[in-house]
């Protein structure tokens, strides 16, 4: 099953993300709606069942898994709420289409909006932060996937509800492993142990051609937060954005600047395959058994599952140093309950919806059917899931690398307006090293100046 991902930048300048949209940090609601949770009663005396839009990103088969949900909470809830799912594109799209219905004050009653856009959601001041619906209710959060509530845990609060969540792995070819003489129950675990087993899985044929390279990845912004946070790295200064406004990026670290360095080693050796920034060429090198490893998200599990002639394994993300403390992040989208503009019946109708998507039964359902983690944990319990890690056990590494990651600020993740830009503005450095004669860190650096100038548009369009 495959995740959606975005691959450009949210808009064509960072400040347009607010200019134009005159509750950018405010706290209030404004005109019509408020921002505070209502109690159960805002659904007492109702004429019919009350309406709530839902706009999300999910597409194929992780689609129908969510229409499948959204059927059985109508069924349940007949004549008092009815949900009605509304795609409205990738992630990028949809954040756009949400930022026109802001302006246009006809926004949906719940919208699914990407880990980069959270900074910008919370600065728009238009929907209910979900520490509100958490204490009205004396909601219970335990058994909601520690890691997820770290990241969209912002100044103390929780700002909106982790659903389609996942965290990057390495993915291995398990009979070229044992071709090779290696044990494929032991994937690498650090770049040095990478380039080790990658010698002795590269095959090259008459002539020095390369048939199998020992690895291979995209270039993708993604990783570097990963690879940071697990060398416990911020991303961003002021506490990763969450003890002041981010004003800078730090992927110019010399962490980031070895990981490049190592990266263009591998390539030159003929060890690694020269797979640039496209994610789909990436995925079919390492199905078509082109790159014995390759790293992708966990959102990429079924579809390596069904397309790939061997047997697929997968180990923990790996650290750029084997002393590295480890950690992972997060990546995907949460639930977001508009406020502004919309009845109290609405907002505790979206409430009652997003509590039944977080159920361990609707959990099992979710994450069996996409892939994508159980954000209540208690949901790899239910028999869904739990015939989904029978049939494959390599469902279970994603939620036993998270089990073991520390919660930390390094760990949360940036906050910040511009991370879309901030992701491909690192690509694009990144690509720059491996592809020029500019060393890694000159790439680094001028990337890292070139989105100061953008945080700092950002920063003073939301005042």
């Amino acid at each position: 099953m495959r995740r959606t991902r975005t691959r450009t930048a949210l808009v064509a300048g960072a400040a347009a993300l607010c200019l134009g949209i005159t509750s950018c940090g405010s706290d209030d609601a404004g005109a019509g709606g408020s921002l505070e949770a209502p109690g159960p009663e805002a659904l007492e005396g109702q004429d019919g069942p009350v309406q709530v839009e839902f706009w999300h990103s999910m597409d194929s088969t992780n689609g129908q898994v969510l229409n499948g949900l959204i059927d059985a909470f109508n069924a349940e809830h007949q004549g008092e709420i009815k949900v009605t799912g509304s795609f409205q594109g990738d992630y990028d799209t949809t954040l756009a289409q949400h930022r026109a219905a802001i302006q246009q004050g006809n926004t949906a009653n719940i919208v699914q909006i990407f880990d980069l856009g959270t900074q910008f959601m919370i600065d728009s001041g238009q929907t209910v932060p979900a520490q509100s619906f958490v204490d009205k209710d004396s909601y219970d959060t335990g058994p909601i996937e520690d890691a997820l509530l770290n990241y969209f845990t912002v100044d103390g609060q929780l700002r909106s509800f982790p659903f389609n969540n996942s965290t990057p792995l390495m993915y291995i070819n398990k009979d070229a492993f044992e071709e090779a003489g290696l044990d494929p129950e032991q994937p690498p675990k650090d770049l040095a142990e990478i380039r080790e087993y990658a010698e002795a899985l590269t095959v090259k044929g008459p002539g020095g051609q390369v048939e199998r390279y020992g690895f291979g990845a995209a270039v993708y912004g993604w990783f570097i937060e990963q690879f940071m946070a697990r060398a416990a790295v911020p991303y961003c200064d002021n506490g990763n954005g969450r003890e002041g406004r981010a004003e800078e990026v730090l992927f110019d670290d010399p962490n980031v600047v070895e990981l490049v360095e190592w990266w263009q080693g591998m390539i030159d050796d003929g060890l690694a395959a020269p797979l640039g920034r496209n994610l789909d060429d990436a995925q079919s090198s390492f199905t078509s058994g082109r790159a014995a490893m390759t790293l992708e998200s966990t959102g990429a599990m079924g579809g390596f599952l069904e397309q790939s002639s061997f047997e697929v394994g997968a180990g923990y993300f790996p650290l750029i140093h084997a002393d590295d403390p480890a950690g992972s992040i997060i990546g995907g989208a949460s639930l977001w309950i508009n406020g502004q503009g919309h009845s109290d019946a609405e907002t505790r109708a979206s409430w009652e919806f997003v509590q039944f998507l977080l159920t361990a039964q609707s959990q099992s359902v979710w994450h069996a059917g996409t892939g994508y983690l159980s954000v209540n944990t208690e949901g790899y319990d239910g028999p869904e899931a739990s015939e989904r890690a029978a049939e494959f056990p390599q469902f279970s590494v994603a939620a036993d690398q998270l089990a073991n990651s520390e919660t930390n600020i390094n760990t949360a993740g940036c906050m910040m307006g511009v991370m879309s830009e901030a992701r491909m503005t690192a690509e694009e450095a990144w690509e720059e090293a491996l592809v020029t004669d500019t060393p890694a860190a000159d790439a680094l650096t001028a990337a890292t100046e070139k989105l100061a100038r953008k945080i700092d548009e950002y920063n003073a369009s939301v005042g």
